[in-house]
């Protein structure tokens, strides 16, 4: 797409964005299964390297603000915590904003494991073949971005 082409017509865009969904569902389970394969080597599972690569881009998070960041329930978002803690990847630590809801921060450790599995996966999508330009990024990003924007709604609780 050009900066002339004109948008779609509703009923075009949907079967377009068919097809993206189509996509994106696959490509979804197989990096999961990657990072799951990966994780006897950070020791981490899908939802632990999720709690931890939020708090590694965005600093100490509530429970609730991680959730909603995902758009994963809060009661799967602490087992997640948990599961981290007791590994000793994050720890608790107070809130000055809100006494009730503790911030999430990484450990040294945890700092580590999220390092190593970026880098690792930064490793694996050097491979990505394509002649992919900056441009294609971008636009995917946009179209990814507006799907998900129109479920920003969906409750996850």
């Amino acid at each position: 797409m050009t900066d002339t082409d004109p948008p779609l017509a509703p009923e075009d865009l949907a079967d377009r964005l068919t097809e993206v969904f189509a996509l994106v569902g696959p490509l979804y389970r197989r990096v999961q299964r990657k990072v799951e394969q990966a994780a006897p080597i950070e020791g981490l599972s899908v939802g632990v390297r999720a709690v931890l690569d939020l708090l590694h881009e965005h600093g100490p998070m509530t429970v609730p603000q991680m959730g909603r960041a995902q758009a994963l329930s809060r009661q799967f978002v602490q087992r997640m915590v948990n599961d981290a803690a007791a590994g000793q990847l994050v720890e608790v630590i107070p809130n000055p904003a809100h006494q009730r809801s503790s911030l999430i921060r990484l450990t040294d450790g945890g700092r580590a494991a999220i390092t190593a599995a970026l880098a690792r996966e930064q490793a694996l999508l050097r491979q990505v073949d394509g002649n992919l330009t900056d441009a294609d990024v971008t636009a995917c990003v946009r179209v990814l971005s507006s799907m998900l924007e129109l479920f920003d709604n969906v409750d996850v609780d």
